[in-house]
């Protein structure tokens, strides 16, 4: 696999697909949860959203591994980010669960009142959304201390004074 594009190393761009797009779909599962009106209108759109975040994983590993070779271990972010997917592909499937069950329920004529299952899984799709905002976090907050460490992002000039 390329590791750059124009010099540029591919990690932090394919990265960036994954910071964007997981939020989004966890933030998507979260309101589709909460609002199941909302299911039918916007849940094939979290389930794409959801697979392509999923998809972009792999990329991101893949072209972080790549990194590593070429600047060093970065660590416990190199750690966290193989989790991710673990946490993606759940997340991928509840989403997946709640468009089904709507369906389902659409089908059957009885979505006014949501099932039994319909609910456990709301539940569990809660639950699988915080869990991967968390991850996503943690995992930047790792990769941002593996670059960065502990200077700020903006610093003084040396000499402190406000000229």
């Amino acid at each position: 696999m390329f590791d750059t594009v124009n010099g540029l190393p591919l990690h932090p761009l394919v990265v960036h697909a994954v910071v964007v797009l997981l939020p989004l779909a966890a933030l998507g599962v979260l309101a589709l949860a909460v609002r199941p009106a909302w299911r039918g209108r916007f849940g094939v759109l979290v389930v794409a959203v959801a697979a392509l975040a999923t998809a972009a994983i792999p990329l991101a590993t893949e072209s972080g591994e790549s990194l590593e070779h070429r600047v060093g271990d970065p660590g416990r972010h190199a750690e966290l980010g193989d989790t991710l997917l673990w946490y993606a592909l759940p997340l991928l499937v509840v989403a997946l669960g709640l468009v089904l069950l709507h369906r389902r329920a659409v089908r059957r004529g009885d979505g006014r009142r949501p099932a039994t299952l319909g609910v456990v899984v709301a539940v569990l799709a809660v639950v699988v959304a915080a869990a991967n905002l968390v991850q996503v976090y943690r995992v930047g907050e790792s990769g941002a201390k593996a670059v960065w460490g502990d200077t700020p992002a903006a610093q003084q000039r040396p000499g402190g004074g406000d000229d």
